[in-house]
């Protein structure tokens, strides 16, 4: 068959490719960023569309996982494909990912050699299309269609139609790259090699033959102009330079997989991972968001989530989540059942606009954070002024049989602290709205709260804030690192000195933030151990959360202990550029390594945006220092830089300027461009008491004789 030819094409694929490897002489930092990964380490990669489209696969591996492949809006349309060359007498050679020579992953592009061709993946922004690249000397290419997830096929003069299942009322279309004719397979296409390529698009039939005829006449400036934008955000946005080449690359690479899972799939927002929480979350969203958007100086972003998760939130007086903003948010429903996420709301909120220094985008959000509070305050507060919740409505929320495993009801620490926040800032806000009455009001019983908590939360025999306060009014003495969000709530700052060195000795290992301690017979070395209990039962009984190591190392940099702060943040930047997914940091690990190793195997999510997120906030907010308040005119630099770094120039977006920022010989020097405010340059954060840290060390594996989750060994792994 004879592909119909497109006589408004005037980009061959040799263009194509030359435009988006820069070819045209600009340099492009992304191209330093290339890591070489090996058959042996096979690693997990991703990337997005920006839209609703995500591709995730392995380097080298020619076997699909479950969540592998093209997936869009939440449908996984393709698992795989498969590309080879044909030689002169007509044999199919099948280009193995095991067998290639070289497989480097770029922020924008993969590239694989083998001896006799290679191949390039790219992505489009904002469109469903993908384009694989093919070089070789050989005379015929062809792709393939792995056809699990395919209904069925239909060969026509513009390629081959495959029906996915998960979406059958669209089709992939399989196409050369260029026109030059191609003939069907039984499950792909061949063409002649000077295609040097092929072309995936997703739609209606319309829609897949105008995006193929589109990628082929403007394919350039789409690679060029996606290759620019990802390039942007480290240059333009967030450059950074130091005397430690590794620290720069992992911060761009874990800036870039962040951007990644800012998309529009259902008005803007952030994914909470890949590969397979590829929809909002708004506990994971706001917490992810001064990672995400703010220290990046993305805030018309920031302002549009904020806008569009108003519009979900629970109105109804009648409901028992009445003025909650959604948990999570997918293309088949909205779900209320978490109580922290609307507070972060709320505080995310007041902080876009300190970063920002715009107030106007909070008239629109007003009613929500109005009613948000408001039913809080009239439907789910004590008398003390704590807010009341069910047992997994944090987000320590795992359920398994309906019964959840973390119970932290009815009056988690975290909780109340950021409880105590959302009235805060909504009095802040309110105050901005000039609405007086309301601000006092929350103001009041912010600081009734306040009042409170101290005394029935804090054991100062034992340096431990309760967990949670049961029904009974009863305090939990179970030790997770929630405690490690209360701060503002208690004034000892000797007592909170202490509770920090607890938490991270007993808590924070070299590898993140276990969320039980080891001691507790509740405790679950590995996260998945199948032939022994459920991974549900471990998720929040032991596990590391990766989110919670940039509060952890917070707290430490706060009472002068950097150095530690950032071992464990050196340990993490390892993570992105040397194992598991590349450039970004996994949802979870396990707590304790297995038999035999001596670091602990990754799980969860591979690319887990708060884990990205808080690994961000962390480095500009309290590593670099930077904290802008353009409500008050002021950006206050408090630098934490450890000794490992001598040298650092870097520049972030505050406001509609830039701030400057040089780090040498242990000075700061700050200049603002295009932005009048006031800089506060001060002194690194020390402890009013050195000696509670001396000695201070990671948690380390000490296992008990026996826990209970070790009682039944089952011969049949347990499965979901």
């Amino acid at each position: 068959m004879i592909m119909k030819q497109n006589l408004t094409v005037l980009m061959t694929a040799a263009a194509i490719a030359a435009a988006c490897s820069g070819a045209d002489d600009k340099t492009f930092k992304t191209d330093t960023l290339g890591i070489t990964v090996t058959p042996e380490e096979n690693r997990e990669y991703s990337y997005t569309d920006k839209k609703a489209g995500y591709w995730y696969g392995t380097t080298h591996q020619d076997s699909t996982e479950w969540w592998s492949g093209w997936n869009m809006a939440k449908k996984r349309i393709l698992a795989d494909y498969t590309i080879g060359i044909i030689n002169s007498q007509g044999m199919n050679t099948p280009l193995n990912r095991s067998e290639a020579l070289e497989c480097t992953v770029y922020p924008e592009r993969l590239e694989r050699r083998w001896t006799d061709a290679e191949e390039t993946f790219y992505m489009v922004d904002e469109k469903p299309v993908l384009y694989l690249a093919v070089k070789t000397e050989a005379d015929s290419i062809f792709c393939n269609l792995d056809m699990s997830h395919i209904a069925d096929k239909e060969i026509s003069e513009y390629g081959v139609f495959f029906t996915p299942k998960e979406a059958q009322d669209k089709r992939i279309l399989l196409s050369p790259a260029a026109a030059k004719g191609f003939k069907a397979m039984p499950e792909g296409i061949k063409t002649a090699a000077g295609s040097e390529g092929f072309i995936l698009t997703y739609g209606t039939k319309d829609e897949c033959i105008e995006l193929a005829e589109t990628f082929r006449s403007e394919g350039s400036d789409l690679l060029a102009a996606r290759k620019a934008r990802i390039n942007s955000l480290i240059t333009e946005y967030n450059p950074v330079s130091s005397n430690l080449p590794e620290l720069d690359n992992a911060l761009d690479w874990i800036t870039i997989t962040m951007d990644e899972l800012i998309t529009e799939q259902q008005g803007n927002g952030i994914y909470a991972g890949l590969p397979w929480f590829n929809e909002y979350w708004g506990r994971d969203m706001f917490i992810s968001m001064p990672g995400a958007c703010l220290v990046t100086g993305q805030f018309d972003i920031a302002k549009q989530i904020l806008k569009d998760f108003a519009k979900l939130q629970d109105t109804d007086p009648a409901s028992e989540t009445y003025g909650r903003i959604p948990n999570r948010a997918n293309l088949e429903g909205i779900l209320y059942n978490t109580t922290d996420g609307t507070p972060r709301f709320v505080i995310q909120a007041l902080e876009v606009a300190r970063y920002s220094g715009d107030t106007e985008f909070l008239s629109d959000i007003y009613p929500a954070i109005k009613i948000s509070i408001d039913a809080s305050v009239d439907n789910y507060t004590d008398a003390k002024g704590y807010l009341t919740h069910a047992d997994a409505d944090t987000w320590m929320d795992v359920k398994r049989n309906g019964i959840p495993g973390s119970p932290r009801g009815d009056r988690a620490n975290d909780i109340q602290a950021l409880w105590y926040d959302q009235l805060m800032a909504g009095t802040d806000i309110a105050r901005i709205m000039n609405d007086e009455a309301s601000a006092s009001r929350w103001e009041a019983l912010a600081q009734k709260l306040a009042e409170n908590f101290e005394n029935d939360y804090c054991s100062k025999e034992d340096n431990l804030i309760y967990d949670h306060l049961n029904a009974d009014g009863s305090p939990d003495i179970q030790f997770r690192p929630n405690q490690l969000y209360c701060y503002d709530l208690i004034e000892d700052e000797a007592f909170k000195q202490k509770v920090t060195r607890r938490i991270w000795e007993e808590l924070v290992y070299p590898w993140g933030v276990a969320s039980l301690a080891q001691w507790d017979k509740q405790f679950h070395p590995q996260h998945e151990n199948w032939h022994y209990y459920h991974k549900d039962d471990a998720y929040h009984n032991g596990t590391i959360w990766l989110w919670n190591n940039g509060m952890a190392m917070q707290r430490m940099i706060e009472y002068g202990q950097k150095e530690a702060a950032w071992e464990l943040f050196k340990n993490m930047n390892r993570q992105a550029l040397h194992e598991g997914a590349i450039g970004s940091l996994s949802e979870n690990a396990d707590a304790h390594p297995r038999e035999g190793q001596n670091w602990v195997k990754r799980s969860g999510t591979f690319l887990q945006a708060w884990s990205n997120a808080e690994h961000l906030r962390v480095w500009y907010q309290h590593f670099l220092g930077i904290r802008p308040d353009l409500l008050c005119g002021k950006i206050v630099i408090q630098p934490a830089l450890p000794s490992e770094i001598t040298t650092l120039e870097t520049s972030v977006k505050i406001g509609n300027g830039t701030l400057h920022y040089s780090y040498s010989d242990g000075k700061v020097e700050a200049e603002l461009e295009g932005l009048d405010a006031e800089l506060l340059i001060l002194d690194s954060p020390s402890s009013p008491d050195p000696s509670v840290f001396e000695g201070v060390r990671f948690c380390h594996p000490d296992p008990l004789e026996n826990y209970p989750c070790f009682d039944t060994y089952y011969e049949t792994a347990l499965t979901y």
